[in-house]
């Protein structure tokens, strides 16, 4: 069985896109260690100034998300609360054989994402009024899709280890993944996705705060020379209901590559690197 749990303060101003986003994000950790949803119950803080049509649009959007997981909700509990909150405690299950470990990760292993990054970077250039139609689209649609499709191709292989993408950004989640597997993670930079003109506004410096707390917390951990500064800003953003990082023997690449795409993923799939044997670095970035 896995259980897990996550809410947080709306990142759109749409309040059933809030509810998709916030959803999707709490389903990611029982596809992120192999599993399947089963059971979600909504967790809900609302302000009593604010209209209660913006709540029921909250819930239905966190709903139907559910539903499309293939999941049931059973009810959930609200608390009264100056800012609103939305997110769910999830009950899944897998074999256990067949867990997902966030450890793991072979020299030889190639590195594969499954959705672009760049979603707190977008989001702040939203806040910013200098998003385009076009950037604010594509992130909320990352943002909202599911992993479900991602974890069922990924399943189909031997995965040396999984994890998904949050608030501790691409490089966060490689520094925890390639320590405990006791290997160095080689990145090239150029060849990950990442959502519309997120290069250019982190280019612009509208990077959220919490990429420089990220920044600060492994820093010391990753090579990085000649990579220039608004790559980083991005490898350390963080994240809101991210893809998958799986580490795969590369003898599978080509045909997992095939399966993502006839599985009709909504996002992009990248292969950003492979894993080498433990050096003096964790993470060197190319």
């Amino acid at each position: 069985m896995i259980q897990t749990v996550d809410f947080f303060t709306p990142i759109v101003d749409d309040p059933y896109m809030f509810g998709q986003i916030a959803a999707a994000n709490s389903l990611s950790d029982v596809w992120a260690m192999g599993g399947e949803p089963a059971v979600a119950l909504n967790i809900v803080g609302f302000p009593n100034c604010l209209d209660p049509a913006i709540l029921g649009d909250i819930l239905a959007g966190g709903a139907d998300k559910v539903k499309e997981a293939g999941a049931v909700l059973v009810g959930g509990h609200s608390v009264q609360d100056d800012e609103p909150k939305y997110g769910l405690c999830v009950s899944g299950f897998v074999h256990p054989d067949r867990i997902f470990k966030n450890y793991g990760c072979r020299p030889g292993d190639v590195l594969v994402l499954t959705k672009q990054i760049g979603s707190g970077i977008v989001n702040t250039a939203i806040k910013a009024d200098f998003a385009s139609p076009a950037a604010i689209r594509e992130a909320q649609m990352v943002m909202a899709s599911l992993n479900k499709k991602g974890k069922q191709v990924v399943e189909k292989y031997h995965v040396s280890a999984c994890t998904d993408i949050t608030g501790f950004g691409l490089l966060g989640h490689c520094v925890e993944m390639a320590s405990a597997s006791e290997v160095t993670f080689e990145l090239k930079v150029k060849d990950i996705a990442y959502l519309a003109d997120a290069i250019d506004y982190a280019k612009m410096g509208l990077v959220p705060a919490g990429a420089y707390k990220n920044r600060r917390y492994s820093i010391s951990q990753i090579e990085a020379d000649n990579v220039e500064e608004h790559y980083l800003d991005l490898l350390y953003d963080p994240q809101t209901s991210g893809g998958l990082l799986i580490s795969v023997s590369p003898g599978n690449l080509e045909e997992m590559l095939a399966d993502f795409e006839k599985a009709g993923m909504d996002t992009t799939v990248s292969v950003i690197g492979r894993v080498s044997e433990k050096s003096d670095k964790l993470i060197r970035l190319r």
